[in-house]
């Protein structure tokens, strides 16, 4: 019986791998709403300072398709979770949306996740309204990867969905003024 509980304790895994206090692991069967915001248990996240490519929005790959830059977003979003099980911790939270922020681990390395996003060319640096970036590490990542045309900036109709967001917000104004 002894030999028995010995070889059951060798098979079981000597260390758990658990998120640290204050954070949370960010599991790989959350909703994704877009490349930077998830539902978990009925609660939505999003990574703080990130703007992923707008759902519906297109760009022209180097075949002459149109493809869903939201979707391409959504995608490697959904890869670097399943390959890299971050854990995020919360921010601040505003209007029901927690705002977070994540570590991806590879090998050795912690990496922030949205500085990951944003340097591999699938994520953004989100602006306020005065079109200033949130966090600004996060648009210095942006021009490296533009200027490196990585990403979705390989693809010469990839816009910036800031710009896309205060066209609308523009043209919402415009009407109201009417």
């Amino acid at each position: 019986m002894r030999r028995a509980l010995s070889l059951l304790l060798a098979l079981l895994p000597t260390s758990v791998s658990a998120a640290p206090a204050g954070y949370f692991d960010l599991l790989p069967y959350v909703t994704l709403e877009t490349g930077d915001t998830w539902v978990s248990n009925g609660e939505r996240f999003r990574l703080y300072g990130v703007q992923s490519c707008l759902r519906g929005t297109a760009y022209t790959d180097k075949h002459g398709q149109k493809r869903d830059c939201g979707e391409a977003s959504l995608a490697v979003l959904a890869a670097y979770i399943k390959d890299t099980k971050p854990v995020c911790a919360p921010v601040v939270k505003k209007d029901g949306i927690a705002y977070v922020v994540c570590y991806a681990t590879v090998g050795k390395q912690r990496l922030d996740l949205a500085n990951v996003l944003i340097t591999s060319g699938y994520a953004f640096a989100a602006l306020n309204g005065e079109g200033m970036p949130y966090h600004v590490p996060y648009a210095v990542a942006e021009k490296v990867a533009r200027d490196k045309r990585a990403g979705l900036w390989q693809f010469e109709d990839v816009q910036h969905p800031a710009i896309l967001l205060s066209r609308e917000v523009n043209a919402r104004t415009k009407k109201v003024d009417q």
